[in-house]
């Protein structure tokens, strides 16, 4: 989250109160929803793209397939192919949002694979 400017980073902290995946408000970490790569493009570090998540969910994405399948469905990972701005799901509080550039989260229908 280095790249992100400061005045994103507190637009962030404000949006992004706790995990988007179980509730916790401590220890959370930033999470590019479409990866970056190593070393890759700092256009993805915008707030459309990444969430705050606690730091065992984001660990857990990343070496557990099977987590990994499902922060695919929830929308807190996302292939580097998806359109930006698909629908992310605040699991603990059953609402899907769309998240804009600006630092805002609207609320909005769940993606249409999923009804």
């Amino acid at each position: 989250m280095e790249a992100m400017k400061a005045a994103d980073t507190r637009k962030l902290r404000a949006r992004d109160l706790w995990c988007w995946h179980c509730g916790e408000s401590d220890q959370l970490v930033p999470h590019h929803v479409q990866n970056r790569g190593m070393g890759g493009s700092k256009v993805l570090d915008n707030l459309q793209n990444v969430i705050l998540v606690c730091s065992e969910y984001n660990g857990r994405m990343e070496s557990d397939a099977n987590v990994a399948a499902e922060a695919r469905d929830f929308g807190h990972k996302a292939s580097k192919f998806s359109a930006p701005g698909h629908p992310i799901l605040d699991y603990t509080r059953r609402i899907w949002y769309s998240l804009d550039k600006q630092g805002g989260k609207h609320e909005t229908e769940p993606p249409s694979y999923l009804i």
